[in-house]
């Protein structure tokens, strides 16, 4: 009998990639969704509800659980701390708990545990955590919640991700896709520039790259801001840049209070040492084939 794996967030840019993959290697898998569960595969479960995780679980029996959901949106934890603590903490606590003694349990987590201060990347999994917003915190009491439960909790932290959306059009799905269409609207937005991140340099990771440590981390090493990926997606396109217009004065709260890091460059070494391929997909080649350009 086929070894079971259990991936919440299935719906997910990320969960269904991880989806993919398990049942690859061969895993029973079951996902769980909510607004876009479709049942048997995917099922439609809240998974803050403590009866319908422990309901859950009590069906399923899975060797395995990847817990990809989460509010992961930085702007949305910082106007809804407490609903983002529900889902990014109080959940995963519920989850791991609820799994066997012998699951292993796979957390998902992001590069915003830690201040991302200029000069101190790249982040070792050993490094101190401190986040500079309301998601990097409630992703790191999440961490905490999963590694003082379960023995057998693994975290894994990545930065920001991109990859195909689903529907195709749904770019809110990545916050690198997104920036795609960012750049395309600013090609009939002439007079109104549309003002584009400068400072905060991100590492963009495609979801299909894929006793261990408790902490593992996996980034591409491609460092770019936001500004820098709009200016590969305008040569890949042939789009004008003109529209866009560097901001360089970072560091600073956002409109609705939130602060985002300089560069939270996550080190690999410890996956390295484990005999694990950390290489990555080619930003530009993977556009320019899901483009057709």
């Amino acid at each position: 009998m086929a070894p079971k794996a259990l991936i919440t967030g299935a719906t997910g840019l990320l969960g269904r990639e991880v989806v993919k993959a398990f049942e690859a290697a061969g895993y029973d898998v079951v996902g769980t969704g909510f607004s876009r569960a479709s049942p048997p595969k995917v099922l439609r479960v809240d998974i803050q509800d403590a009866d319908e995780v422990s309901r859950l679980f009590s069906e399923v029996k899975p060797q395995v659980v990847v817990h990809c959901a989460a509010d992961r949106q930085p702007d949305s934890c910082t106007k809804k701390p407490e609903a983002a603590r529900r889902l990014n903490v109080a959940a995963t606590e519920q989850l791991v708990k609820a799994a066997a003694a012998d699951a292993v349990f796979i957390y998902i987590s992001t590069d915003y545990v830690f201040p991302g201060v200029p000069g101190h990347a790249p982040y070792k999994p050993t490094d101190e955590a401190k986040p500079t917003n309301v998601y990097g915190q409630t992703k790191l009491d999440g961490e905490h919640a999963a590694l003082a439960a379960s023995p057998n909790a693994v975290v894994l932290r990545v930065p920001v991700l991109y990859g195909p959306t689903v529907p195709e059009d749904n770019h809110q799905e990545s916050a690198v896709n997104v920036l795609l269409q960012s750049l395309r609207r600013s090609q009939t937005e002439k007079e109104a520039k549309v003002k584009m991140d400068d400072w905060a340099i991100r590492y963009p990771t495609n979801t299909a790259d894929r006793r261990l440590p408790r902490i593992l981390q996996f980034t591409s090493e491609d460092g770019m801001t936001k500004y820098e990926i709009c200016q590969k997606f305008a040569a890949i396109t042939g789009l004008s840049i003109d529209g866009l217009v560097a901001e360089k004065d970072g560091g600073k709260p956002g409109p609705d209070g939130t602060v985002r890091p300089y560069d939270c460059h996550l080190d690999t070494s410890t996956l390295k040492e484990l005999g694990i391929d950390v290489r990555t997909v080619d930003f530009e080649a993977w556009w320019r084939a899901k483009l057709g350009l």
